[in-house]
């Protein structure tokens, strides 16, 4: 009857984290997936001049493309954590490989630009867009301890593929034309459905090991008298069949929690992530045409954005194993604060930079402090609301996001055009900046951690979420737990009262009494009696 060893009928505890195993195969997937989804609308505009050949359309009209790939990555994000929510992770990111990839093919075979608007734009957006947002909620479920690292590396692929994707895409142009090196782009989409296979659900995994254990437990504690081997399994069959029936229905998963905004940090890293993004992507947008306007030649000026991804790749792992660090991860979200202060204090230094030497010292601070936001982003956003509610979270951000991203650079672009001069952008980019990072820090200060001083420590409850799988597999296994230890004295009672109805049974022989064998006297003399009339008369019967 004992419980140490599953194989012997323990039932298993909730699933953990594994910070590790198959983790690491999640984190390649998720790895690809980031650098698609923020490297694949920059590549493409290597097939830009070719397209307005063809076309007979402006710069404008085919930037178009780029930004509605954006737009559908992050204005869809709702969307995502509605389909996450209701079909899981893997199938979602199926579907979103197979859109990712088919919209790219289609664009193909389109004859005029706005086919290219809803092939490459919309579809292969969208696809992306279901691929990015659950290969993060899968990282957040399988790692904790090592999630900031894990965070970090994912990250990562953004610069990789980023530095990858470009030249790439130049050979194909050049070797086969845009339609060629559309159609292998797509081609290469398809390796977002091998991301998305790899990506298996923990719970899985969990209910097979409880339905299997929690069999076997009843079994064995159902099964232990000898004689009635054929009773215990026709009641191990009926408590089972008690157990469907009383069974409570499973509630049902929410397809938008819209409960986090009662958060008071989620509300705050919301209002500052919308500022951050406001002027984030300003600076290297307009880095190339600042250089440019400088005297540098086309040649060195487009080697500058090189030299912030080849920074950013190292910068945004370094980052995460900082923040993985027992004295740092509490104050992670100080450490964002000070990530995108630094990013906002470069810009600001770097708007007077009027030689090369000055915009290559730009662009290495800018790498560090660009990957170090990078890799925070999402870490600050899972330690804020959990993983059980992330799914919903990191939609709605994404949402609100996207309203930033179509303010933010194009309003810069206009006051270029207007001001004829780079510096006032540079300026009011990182003022941008350094408000999101002065608003986070004090925000967290003043609202979270004096908060938490004032109220009383919560009570520890594992399903923070609403609805999810895990909740569903915890409650199962507090009721075989309960049920279990409904059982448990029982069985012990009928044994013990069958040693007892024994050894009656050996004095009654001994004397030859007529009187028949009672009961011992003691503890639990009612439950003795009881049972010990049903088993004296199997004694008796084997005699």
């Amino acid at each position: 009857m004992g419980r140490a060893d599953p194989e012997e009928g323990q039932l298993p505890a909730p699933v953990k984290p594994p910070d590790g195993g198959w983790g690491w195969i999640v984190l390649l997937g998720c790895f690809v997936i980031t650098g698609f989804s923020y490297a694949f609308p920059k590549a493409v505009s290597v097939y830009f001049k070719e397209l307005m050949k063809d076309f007979h359309v402006g710069y404008s009209d085919t930037a178009w493309i780029s930004s509605i790939m954006l737009a559908m990555l992050y204005g869809t994000g709702p969307v995502c954590s509605i389909m996450v929510n209701q079909f899981g992770c893997r199938p979602v990111m199926l579907i979103g490989g197979l859109l990712a990839s088919s919209g790219m093919i289609l664009a193909s075979f389109t004859t005029n630009i706005i086919e290219l608007y809803l092939t490459a734009g919309v579809l292969t957006g969208l696809g992306m867009a279901l691929n990015f947002q659950p290969s993060l909620i899968m990282l957040g479920t399988y790692f904790d301890k090592r999630r900031p690292l894990a965070n970090g590396l994912a990250a990562a692929g953004s610069p990789v593929f980023l530095s990858s994707l470009s030249p790439l895409g130049q050979v194909l142009l050049e070797k086969f034309g845009w339609r060629g090196g559309f159609l292998i782009m797509g081609g290469l989409l398809l390796n977002c459905c091998t991301c998305g296979a790899v990506m298996r659900p923990l719970d899985m995994g969990m209910k097979r090991k409880m339905e299997k254990a929690q069999d076997k437990y009843e079994a064995k504690e159902m099964l232990p008298i000898g004689g009635k081997s054929e009773e215990g399994i026709s009641t191990t069959d009926g408590t089972k069949k008690a157990k469907k029936a009383k069974k409570k229905p499973k509630k049902g998963k929410k397809l938008l929690d819209f409960s986090i905004f009662s958060n008071r940090g989620f509300i705050i890293y919301t209002i500052s992530k919308f500022i951050l993004v406001l002027g984030l992507f300003v600076p290297p947008i307009l880095l190339v045409n600042y250089a440019k306007d400088t005297g540098v030649p086309d040649t060195e000026a487009a080697f500058l954005l090189s030299i912030i991804g080849f920074i950013d790749i190292f910068a945004r792992p370094a980052c995460g194993m900082v923040a993985g660090l027992k004295w740092v991860r509490p104050h992670v979200a100080y450490l964002f604060s000070f990530a995108m202060l630094f990013n906002g204090l470069t810009d600001i230094c770097s708007a007077r930079a009027s030689n090369y030497t000055g915009l290559v010292i730009f662009c290495v601070f800018f790498g560090i402090s660009y990957g170090m936001v990078g890799a925070l982003q999402f870490e600050v956003l899972m330690a804020i609301v959990g993983s059980q509610k992330f799914s919903s979270a990191i939609g709605l951000v994404l949402l609100i996001e996207a309203f930033a991203v179509l303010i933010g650079p194009p309003s810069a672009g206009r006051l270029v055009d207007a001001l004829k001069n780079y510096e006032v952008i540079f300026y009011l980019a990182g003022s941008e900046v350094v408000l999101s990072a002065v608003f986070l820090a004090m925000a967290t200060y003043c609202c979270l951690n004096r908060g938490k001083k004032k109220e009383p420590p919560p009570e520890k409850n594992p399903s923070t979420g609403g609805g999810s799988d895990t909740e569903e597999a915890e409650s199962d296994v507090q009721e075989a737990e309960e049920h279990s230890s409904d059982n448990h004295q029982p069985a012990h009672s009928t044994d013990n009262a069958m040693v007892a109805a024994s050894e009656e049974a050996n004095h009654v022989a001994e004397e030859q009494s007529g009187e028949g064998g009672g009961c011992p006297e003691g503890d639990g003399e009612v439950l003795a009696r009881d049972s010990c009339s049903a088993d004296q008369t199997v004694e008796r019967d084997s005699f």
